[in-house]
């Protein structure tokens, strides 16, 4: 069963280095955040040992999320191997999301 990776400033960079991450920068106060939360989940039970499903607390990490600009939350980041190969804004539908994750394995 799969569960999320909570990322750091200890574990972000050796995580999202090795084929596909989702990143999602969130914080407990944010309405969206909250809404998408359960969806995150289900997505580390979907693609558990094809994609790394993650979050960022920018309340917690605030230089990683200075670091990769993040203006607004949640914003979801798509790495493979290190490099920012999409991005998306907002609280999406699970069916939206897992299609651009599937579009990078």
């Amino acid at each position: 069963m799969g569960k999320y990776i909570a990322l750091n400033d200890g574990n972000f960079t050796d995580t999202v280095n090795k084929g596909v991450s989702l990143v999602d920068f969130w914080a407990p106060w944010c309405g969206p955040c909250r809404m998408i939360a359960p969806v995150i989940d289900e997505l580390a039970n979907d693609f558990d040992g094809k994609a790394n499903i993650c979050k960022v607390n920018t309340d917690e990490q605030q230089d990683i999320a200075i670091k990769y600009g993040i203006r607004s939350i949640p914003t979801l980041l798509i790495f493979k191997d290190g490099d920012i190969v999409d991005t998306l804004v907002g609280a999406l539908p699970k069916a939206s999301i897992a299609e651009k994750i599937n579009a990078h394995l």
